[in-house]
């Protein structure tokens, strides 16, 4: 169940008319919290996120589930179930049985699946997998929807980082 402060957080991103998978990042960043102070582990990173991801769309954000071929045909099922009960389509069972089997699963998972090094990794591959065109028009649209102020502090720290790399 995710808090109330993360839901809060994901609306104020619809809002302010941020994509559905930024809103939806609340919940990934909730769920690699979770792991880093212990209350639970993950098998890989892409658990954690996909763990993060079933939080949102069960909480109503716009998360359509992976197209055909994209992912598993049980990961597609998985993710249509969380999406039509987060958007009011069908009420989902209570099952206390298999909630406690995956809480005492996942306690046994290792927590270093979300340590820095291991988000790292995994962003890079993420990223390698898509083309620097789309790359760029996410990086675009994104710094549409920041805002004057934020724009201005990410400009900033990206020349810092550039004179960083460069001496």
């Amino acid at each position: 169940m995710p808090r109330k402060e993360v839901v809060r957080k994901a609306r104020q991103d619809k809002r302010a008319g941020k994509s559905a998978s930024t809103q939806a990042g609340e919940f990934v960043k909730d769920e690699i919290d979770k792991i880093r102070k212990g209350k639970h582990g993950a098998r890989s990173t892409k658990q954690a996120i996909a763990i993060g991801l079933s939080e949102a769309r069960r909480a109503g954000v716009d998360l359509p589930p992976p197209r055909k071929g994209r992912a598993k045909k049980a990961t597609r099922r998985s993710a249509e179930y969380a999406y039509e009960a987060g958007q009011g389509k069908r009420t989902p069972k209570r099952r206390p049985r298999v909630s406690r089997a995956v809480e005492g699963v996942l306690k046994k998972e290792p927590r270093s699946t979300a340590s820095r090094s291991a988000l790292s990794k995994q962003s890079k591959a993420a990223a390698s997998r898509r083309t620097a065109a789309s790359r760029s028009a996410a990086a675009r649209k994104a710094s549409q929807t920041k805002g004057a102020k934020t724009r201005s502090a990410a400009a900033k720290k990206a020349a810092r980082t550039r004179a960083r790399r460069r001496g």
